[in-house]
């Protein structure tokens, strides 16, 4: 894509500083009770708007056109595959899938370290389907109802579930929106991200064998609850893995983009949401070994059926997250633009040893979210080896984890345990996380050499 050289005029120096006064009040969005979208939105305004006052001082009105097409059409390809993945989470959960799961797992009696190890295993397992911020939030929930008269467990409980969803959404297109737009470049084969599972495992164990240590072994509670799913669930999750293996095909064998399968799942999720509201009374659904009630009704104390309303679920999607991407995003792609993402490029990738740069840029994604960074590295689309694109991949995945605010999963576990986990309790173990980031990032370079 053409670019500006506009580093130095002061339409670009402005849209630089819009950007980042605007990234700074999304940062304390709880303190200026102002939703995170909100100034993106703003700043993607004016700096588009900047970026066309330069096009058309300096006679390049069509470059400009021309960048922003492209960017809003990456952010196209991203808003069509998350919405449908999004209404697929929230049906799962509106079916009562990720309650019953957690009761069952209060329910197998084990002790406070035998479920740090569970949630922790299970955040790792989930998040490459389900994504890291959803799984961080089921798990959370499970922490927070076990350890609620024992402090220490939630906050380390919490910090070994955002680590390990982070790790986990590194092997998978579905997993991260960072491993999502790598894949819709067409920088890393759905099949190769699947090299990075051994680095992403070493990156979540030894943290987690470090925490685990500072964990009392005595027992909780016993759960009460009985868990309740409204019908459908199951048909569901089995639609959620036919739309992955319906979008992983068709992009892997006619080259079509991964958000034309999301959306033909949805659509199957409509059709199968109609069949079923026209289904009357149906309790025929068991789950065995979990002692599992189904039901089509609101609770135990009526028999009207319970439709799956599909749009209600869209609703309910974290629009103002989609909102922030799209600021993000269109964002990065304006000062790329002006370019300074080619600036950038030439320093990070031109006058520095690639393996470096890449670490660096997983080290900046604790400070800044790991979504324009790579938004930001795609942009700027060095010339690397495959290696090398798992390499940023692994990095701005994990580096997450470094600080509570560095992901999604950390942010959004910090309001949850709001008090227990907190900024100050995920610091203390900052070294531990680290460790896992430079082991994750030795067995990478070790294991796949060949593709460096």
């Amino acid at each position: 894509m053409e670019t500006l050289n506009l580093t130095t005029h002061w339409t670009g120096i402005i849209s630089l500083l819009a950007f980042g006064a605007a990234y700074l009040f999304a940062a304390t969005e709880e303190r200026l009770q102002v939703r995170k979208s909100v100034p993106l939105l703003v700043a993607a305004g004016v700096v588009w708007a900047l970026a066309g006052v330069g096009g058309a001082l300096t006679g390049a009105s069509a470059t400009v056109g021309a960048a922003a097409e492209s960017t809003l059409l990456d952010y196209a390809k991203l808003l069509l595959f998350l919405i449908p993945a999004m209404t697929y989470v929230n049906t799962l959960e509106d079916r009562g899938l990720f309650d019953a799961l957690r009761i069952w797992l209060i329910r197998r009696g084990l002790g406070f370290r035998g479920l740090f190890w569970v949630t922790g295993a299970i955040a790792f397992i989930m998040s490459p389907i389900t994504d890291n911020l959803t799984t961080a939030l089921l798990l959370g929930t499970v922490v927070l109802a076990v350890g609620r008269d024992y402090p220490k467990f939630v906050a380390l409980g919490c910090i070994n579930v955002v680590v390990a969803a982070n790790a986990g959404g590194t092997f998978s297109p579905f997993g991260d929106i960072t491993t999502l737009m790598v894949w819709q470049a067409g920088k890393v084969g759905f099949g190769d991200f699947f090299a990075l599972i051994a680095p992403s495992l070493v990156n979540w164990l030894l943290p987690a064998l470090l925490m685990s240590l500072a964990i009392r072994d005595d027992r909780p509670a016993p759960a009460i609850d009985t868990p309740v799913l409204a019908s459908g669930a199951f048909p569901v999750l089995a639609l959620l893995f036919v739309t992955i293996a319906m979008t992983v095909a068709a992009h892997a064998l006619f080259d079509l983009p991964p958000a034309l399968g999301m959306m033909a799942g949805l659509g199957l999720l409509k059709a199968f949401s109609y069949l079923n509201n026209r289904r009357l009374g149906d309790n025929s659904e068991s789950w065995n070994g979990m002692d599992v009630v189904v039901t089509d009704v609101e609770s135990s104390s009526t028999s009207q059926p319970r439709p799956l309303d599909v749009f209600a679920l869209l609703a309910r999607i974290e629009w103002d997250t989609l909102m922030f991407f799209y600021g993000v995003l269109m964002c990065v792609g304006a000062l790329g633009a002006f370019g300074y993402l080619a600036t950038a490029s030439q320093l990070l990738y031109g006058t520095m040893n690639i393996t470096l740069a890449n670490i660096l840029i997983g080290l900046a994604s604790a400070v800044i979210d790991n979504v324009p960074v790579m938004f930001a590295v795609l942009q700027m689309s060095p010339a690397m080896s495959d290696g090398q694109w798992l390499l940023v991949t692994l990095t701005t995945g994990v580096g997450g984890s470094l600080l509570s605010i560095g992901s999604a999963a950390g942010v959004a576990l910090m309001g949850q345990a709001r008090g227990v986990y907190t900024f100050g309790s995920h610091l203390r173990w900052t070294w531990a996380i680290a460790v896992g980031f430079i082991a994750s990032i030795s067995v990478h370079l070790w294991l796949n050499a060949a593709r460096f």
